[in-house]
């Protein structure tokens, strides 16, 4: 981590603005409620100290009953009325705060989703962004240390300057006496400036402590952030090989050596004791001194009872206020290390083009896609994934792309969708290059199955709509167009059973098959001009499976369909077949003409495959 003492205080306080700014995104109008709550916070007791002090002074001067009524009714009410005001002011903050720990990891989560696809699936992002959750778990480090301490921050400074307002009177105070002895010394502005000045180094040695209190610390956070990572990602989510394979065993292990590891985490409450009763020795000193003082001006006559309760309380809260802010600054400039880990993740920069033209809407549909010449190979290697591959299909086009496992299917679909632009070559949507097009219109024409579909513990209808806001109708009929009609008909709660029941003990846990027919709806639900299926059916049962390819062409009506698959059995239906091979796109056409062109790909793919087919492969011509 980055050494805090080289870092400027003036980039220290950009670092902890942009936090501001950020949490301020995720909670409009949080920081206005919260810094209303910390001001009457301070305020609230130094108007209780001050009204106390009030009314000792009339008590032992005086005593006018009139004034002590209306000093008394005031001390009342008015700490009444503050107290009511600042409930309210709390209440209307913790409509903010509440959510706090959720929203930051959404913020995380959702800017990972707006990143560049390339940062979502480079393994050194994921790390760090895995990194920002072990710091925020472990500690609280990052973004939510300044939601924490600035607030404390705040308050420390408003105390310092109430207390420094209401005490400093005190060291223009004179008594008219003219001995020279102990009393001419508490009575003179030297004894003032020891004083003052003790409290100067007090300040300056509470900085000093919570700065190497800090340092001492951050070597502890350090090795337990390491620990809580191995053991999250042990225990971030159970799974059935744990009972079959008993691996269990290890998890448990590692958390016993998490456990040894916890040597950082006793070291880190080790150093907080002993710091902190540094700390606590030396406030405990300086009051003392500051009582002896503000006790020999009340005894050689410089003021009475009541301001001695004022300045006793008020050089207090300035001793404790001077010692929290030296350790909340420390804190915050500490915590900056990691903040500029959190910038960096979030400062990945987008290096994809985004073009201003707009995707014509055409009342036909008539979209056409072609690749020219098209080559790509991946961030941070130098093997092509793709090579010179030329086609064109239409609206209406039923594509088959097959191949073995690596031929570079997967990566021709997010070329197509744009999840990367090509390395060499265009692609062309209509005869316009497709980076020309504005991103989000031109990402609206796809919907996507892919074999690792998402599906969340929502309602049903929440997971087709892609949003809580649904059209029934709409949603059940992509349902049971997907074939899920007779598991709809037994849902007590229909399109609003929740999937899952991690969260809801009425929800149902949906097999493998039925969660895919529900990601198949989603597709349909978007009607959107391109619908790709990455391996469909590869959680079907044969029956269900050949149901979805009779009803396909239904399915995908007036759309142009790309579909992945391993099983070339199941291709037949398709218009046209793209078969790659070790990134080229080494045959197209139909079944019948691919499985007829001996010595080709598609052939020796089917040869291999046919024995599975069950009597499919004896005449395959007429299939």
């Amino acid at each position: 981590m980055e050494n805090n003492e080289k870092r400027p205080l003036k980039e220290d306080w950009r670092l902890i603005k942009r936090a501001i700014r950020i949490w301020n995104e995720i909670a409009p109008h949080y920081w206005f409620w919260q810094i209303l709550c910390v001001f009457a916070d301070v305020f609230i007791p130094y108007f209780g100290i001050y009204m106390s002090a009030a009314l000792v002074t009339e008590l032992g001067g005086d005593c006018n009953p009139k004034r002590l009524t209306v000093l008394a009714a005031v001390t009342v009410v008015g700490a009444f009325l503050l107290n009511y005001l600042k409930r309210v002011i709390y209440l209307r903050k913790e409509l903010d705060a509440d959510s706090f720990q959720y929203s930051h990891l959404a913020y995380i989560h959702d800017h990972q989703m707006q990143m560049q696809y390339k940062h979502i699936e480079n393994p050194d992002v994921l790390l760090r962004k895995e990194e920002i959750l072990t710091w925020f778990s472990s500690f609280g480090g990052g973004l939510v240390k300044v939601q924490w301490c600035v607030p404390d921050l705040l308050e420390a400074i408003m105390n310092i300057l109430f207390s420094v307002a209401l005490t400093v009177s005190m060291f223009r105070m004179r008594a008219d006496i003219y001995d020279g002895g102990w009393r001419g010394f508490v009575n003179s502005p030297l004894s003032a400036s020891i004083i003052a000045i003790t409290i100067v180094v007090n300040t300056f040695l509470s900085i000093r402590i919570s700065t190497a209190r800090i340092h001492k610390e951050s070597e502890a956070l350090d090795g337990l952030a390491k620990a809580n990572t191995w053991i999250r990602a042990f225990i971030k989510r159970p799974c059935i090989d744990s009972v079959i394979f008993g691996l269990n065993h290890i998890v448990m292990n590692e958390y016993k050596r998490g456990h040894i590891r916890s040597e950082w985490a006793r070291e880190y409450n080790r150093v907080g004791r002993h710091y902190g009763m540094l700390s606590i020795l030396l406030n405990a000193a300086v009051n003392i001194v500051i009582f002896i003082f503000v006790a020999a001006k009340v005894y050689i006559g410089v003021f009475g009872l009541g301001s001695f309760l004022l300045y006793q309380a008020t050089i207090a809260r300035f001793v404790s206020a001077v010692s929290s802010f030296a350790s909340e600054f420390g804190n915050l400039r500490f915590n900056n290390q990691y903040l500029i880990k959190v910038y960096e993740f979030l400062d990945l920069p987008n290096e994809m083009y985004k073009g201003t033209l707009a995707v014509e809407k055409r009342d036909d549909i008539d979209y056409e896609i072609e690749f020219r010449d098209v080559s790509f190979k991946y961030p941070r290697t130098e093997t092509w994934a793709l090579r010179h591959v030329n086609m064109k299909f239409k609206i209406g086009d039923k594509l088959a792309i097959v191949g073995e496992n690596g031929s570079g299917k997967t990566t021709f679909i997010k070329l197509l969708c744009r999840l990367y632009d090509p390395t060499e070559g265009k692609i062309l949507l209509n005869g316009i290059d497709i980076t020309r097009y504005r991103y989000d219109e031109y990402m609206a024409l796809f919907s996507v199955v892919f074999q690792d579909y998402a599906l969340f513990q929502f309602p049903l209808a929440a997971n087709v709509a892609a949003s809580f806001d649904w059209d029934a109708e709409r949603v059940r009929d992509c349902l049971v167009r997907a074939g899920m009609e007779d598991k709809l008909d037994g849902l007590e709660r229909g399109i609003e059973t929740p999937i899952g029941r991690e969260y809801d003990s009425d929800g149902v846990d949906f097999s493998g098959g039925e969660m895919q027919k529900i990601a198949l709806a989603r597709a349909l639900y978007k009607d959107a001009p391109f619908v790709i299926l990455d391996e469909p059916t590869a959680a079907l049962d044969p029956i269900a499976e050949a149901a979805v390819y009779e009803n396909f062409n239904t399915l995908t009506q007036n759309k142009t369909s790309v579909f992945i698959s391993h099983r070339l059995s199941s291709c037949r239906f398709c218009d046209e077949i793209a078969v790659f091979d070790h990134g080229m796109l080494v045959q197209e056409g139909t079944h019948d003409a691919l499985v007829g062109e001996v010595g080709g790909k598609y052939a020796e793919l089917w040869t291999a495959q046919a024995k599975y087919y069950e009597g499919e492969a004896a005449e395959p011509v007429k299939a």
